[in-house]
């Protein structure tokens, strides 16, 4: 299995609208993209200082699975749309995992 993990920095100014609509994007996708096992994102915590503004944490059964997921068009619409106006920084790691 393969995790997707990706952290984001807001730029200053993005407002709640802005995390509202990204947040409903977000609900969305899993039923738009048949590969995604599991998804789940959120808002920082706010526990400590100098960490990213938001996760996203993704499972797909294998590398082919995730690349189909990269290049869907919802995601890259939700990308174009909900994501690129507002990130100042991003991060992102895949990681294999034992699905047990």
């Amino acid at each position: 299995m393969l995790r997707h993990v990706v952290l984001f920095r807001w730029k200053p100014g993005t407002g709640a609208a802005e995390l509202a609509a990204l947040e409903r994007a977000l609900a969305e996708l899993p039923a738009q993209v048949p590969e995604i096992r599991s998804y789940q994102y959120g808002r920082d915590a706010g526990l400590t200082q100098g960490t990213f503004d938001f996760a996203i944490v993704a499972e797909f059964a294998d590398e082919a699975a995730w690349r189909r997921y990269v290049d869907h068009p919802a995601h890259q619409k939700l990308i174009t749309e909900r994501v690129r106006p507002i990130v100042q920084e991003r991060a992102a790691a895949q990681v294999r995992v034992d699905p047990t």
